[in-house]
This record gives structure tokens, sequence and C-alpha cells, in this order.
């Protein structure tokens, strides 16, 4: 299928949206789909039976060392949701209590620019978007499945790393950034990584906000035993991506149910008001209570697909706990979050609640395009920020990332 016939088939059927904002624009949050042999062309053979894709009742599933996931319930994407059919799920707009599987309706097969980066293009040219940062999907059950293997994960990372390198590149014309993922149970291992991610030049890394975990137990990545790995990073100047993944929170909750594995598709309404941005929430505050993000004061973070109502509540707690014990701080707490960290809301989120807290360069948008919880119009974002005055309206929607990244956009004045 060429890309142009791609485009056609991803277009069929889909009604297309009036332009809107039409200024530049820099979603830093996208994804591709993974094919089936992303985690496999590149595991060592002593490896081989980590990962298998088998079939159950006529349906592929992936297996990691033998247990069977369900937490992507079709790991091979052929076929998969269309972009935004659940965003009113997520909206809370939802009168008939549909399940998400329900608002799917018809699925789609995927088309090659869910898989290639030049067809990709020619999506984000049609969809008036200039540049973006490109996440994985598949990649997001690895670590947390492989917790208690610390050299396993290490080995798959790299293996995934080198598919992505190989199929996407990390720079692609200056408008697709691929981001390498970085694990750090084995801290050198894990410099070593990175090292090969920037001599491959990646712009961006993707860190899951999750404990480490590792040989003993897991641990914060803000305690002084990862400032080898943040001192790189520091140095380098790349873009650490804290992106929403299966952080091992449901471990907590399931000593409320007795539950198993946290299947993100399948309704749970004390899940979802439990959890909430618990991770993300508990991430940013090791970042910062264990002193890292002040240690490295020129450390980026970008937390991306993690929502950000969250962050007036953090703001106040750290308030508190800074007025409580002062001299367990190198700064105010506050002061090391408004320097190092930006933020991409969720298109339900009220934008206008967060900028009571943060000023407009700290927000990056990103639409989670084509995932079903995402904007199947993505530069839509920017209808309910009309309001705003230009600039920042233009730095929300691209000048804020495309600054942090040092990327021209190509609509930038």
């Amino acid at each position: 299928m060429t890309p142009s016939a791609g485009l056609a088939a991803w277009r069929e059927g889909v009604p297309m949206n009036t332009p809107h904002y039409t200024g530049p624009v820099f979603d830093a949050d996208n994804h591709f789909y993974e094919t089936q042999d992303a985690l496999l062309r590149y595991l060592p053979a002593r490896y081989a039976n980590a990962i298998k894709f088998v079939q159950v009742d006529g349906r592929t599933k992936i297996a990691i060392n033998g247990q069977i996931s369900d937490y992507i319930p079709n790991p091979t994407f052929d076929v998969v949701a269309r972009p935004g059919t659940h965003l009113p799920f997520f909206r809370g707009d939802n009168p008939e209590g549909k399940t998400m599987r329900e608002m799917t309706g018809d699925p789609m097969r995927s088309v090659e620019a869910f898989r290639a980066p030049e067809p990709r293009l020619e999506m984000l040219d049609s969809l008036g978007i200039d540049a973006s940062l490109m996440f994985p999907t598949l990649a997001s059950l690895i670590e947390e499945r492989m917790r208690n293997d610390p050299e396993l994960t290490h080995v798959v990372i790299h293996g995934l790393n080198q598919w992505m390198h190989e199929t996407w590149k990390f720079d692609y014309k200056n408008r697709i950034f691929a981001t390498p993922i970085i694990t750090l149970p084995i801290v050198d291992r894990a410099i070593e990584e990175l090292e090969w991610v920037l001599e491959r030049e990646a712009k961006a890394i993707l860190i899951r906000p999750a404990p480490v975990p590792g040989y003993r137990g897991s641990r914060s990545f803000g305690l002084p035993e990862f400032d080898p790995f943040w001192a790189r990073v520091q140095e380098s100047g790349i873009l650490v991506c804290l992106h929403g993944s299966d952080t091992g929170y449901s471990k907590y909750l399931d000593t409320w149910e007795n539950g198993t594995e946290y299947l993100p598709f399948k309704p749970n309404p004390f899940r979802d008001a439990a959890l909430g941005k618990r991770p993300i929430e508990d991430a940013v505050t090791a970042l910062i209570c264990h002193g890292a993000a002040s240690r490295f004061p020129s450390v980026r973070f970008a937390l991306v697909e993690n929502g950000s109502m969250w962050i007036p509540h953090l703001m106040d707690q750290l308030d508190l706990t800074y007025r409580r014990m002062p001299k367990e701080f190198a700064e105010h707490p506050r002061q090391t979050f408004e320097r190092n960290f930006w933020t991409n809301p969720f298109a339900e989120d009220n934008i206008h609640e967060l900028l009571k807290h943060l000023p407009p360069e700290r927000v990056l948008f990103g639409s989670d395009y084509p995932h079903p919880e995402g904007l199947d119009d993505p530069v839509s974002f920017a209808d309910a920020l009309s309001d705003l005055p230009a600039k920042d309206l233009e730095g929300i929607m691209g000048g804020n990332l495309a600054g942090l990244m040092g990327v021209k956009l190509k609509k930038a004045a």
C-alpha cells in the first residue's frame, strides 16, 4: 500500500474537521503501533522464551516469562480502535453508561502511517501538525512484567530501542522524534543505554514514572544512587519524558479488591476513583523530595500523558511540607517544580484552572494520537484556549516544546 493509499484508507468514513488554530504545532504525545517483531527482532537467542505471541481462543496475546497479559488486548495492533472514540468516557460525558469497548464501535485496520515514518509525515500534514514526539505503545507493559528480572528488562528495552531506531530513527527529518526508552534497574546499564541513544541523535528519552525495581527491591529514581545517570542526562541536555505507563500501582489497589492484572479497558469504578494520578504525583514528589531535581537543576522533565489536574494539590502539599521541615530541602520545592518540570494536560482537563498555578510557558500540547482516548482532531485542543494571548497559545501548541528541544517549526514566525 502506498502512503497516499494508506492515508485514504485512514480517512475513509472519518469526517475531517474544519481547520481551527493555524499557528505552529508541536505535538508532545503522538504514538506509533509496534509491529509484532518489535520486541523480537533483536532479542538474543538465550532469551527467546521470555516473550512469546500466543493464540488464546483464536486471538493473539503476548506472554511475558510465560504469563499471558491482557493489558493491551490486541498486541499485534493489526486492528485498532479509531482515534478519539474513548474521549467522551474520559470527559465524563457518558450518560448511557457505555463501556469503553461499547464506545469503540467498529474498529479499523492499522494503516501504514501508524507503523512507519514517511506515511506518518503525510498524516501529520493532513492533521496540521508540524512536528511530534513519537512514543511506542506496546512498550508500556514491558517493565512492570519484567520487574523481577532487571537483566532481562535491560536486554529487552535495548532490543526495542534498536528496532525503533531502525524503523523510525530518533530524528526523522526534524519532524518526528521517536523517544527511546531508558530503564533504570541497573544504573551502569542505564548510562550505557543513554550513551547509545545519544550517539544516534535522540532528542528525548522516555522514562517510566514509577519506583525502579532492582535486585534488592524497588526504590526511588530520585535517590543519590541514580546521580551518575542524572549527571549524564544534565550534561547531554536531552529532554526526559515521564510518560504514562503501567506503573505497577494496581498492586496497591489489589489489597482492596484482591484483583489480578490491571486491565485499562475493563470498567472498574473503584480503580478509576482511587488510583487517580498517584503514580505521576509520587514520581514527581520523589524527584523533588529525594533531591535529584535540585542536585541536577538543568534536567528538564516533560510530564506526558499524565494529565495535569493533580498539580494544584501537589503544590499545596509541597508548600505545607516545606513549612514543616524547611531544612530538609535544598530549596523551596515549588521552586524546583517550576524550574524542572513541564506538563502536558489531557484534553479533558480544565487548562484555564491549571494556568492559575503554572505559567503558560510550562504547558505543552499533546493529543495522544491515534489512541482512542486521545483527540481525533489534535489541533482542536486549541479551541478551548482561543481566549489566550496569541503568544501564550502558540507557546502551548508548539513553541514551548520546540524551545525545549531546539527544533525550528515550519510555521514558526
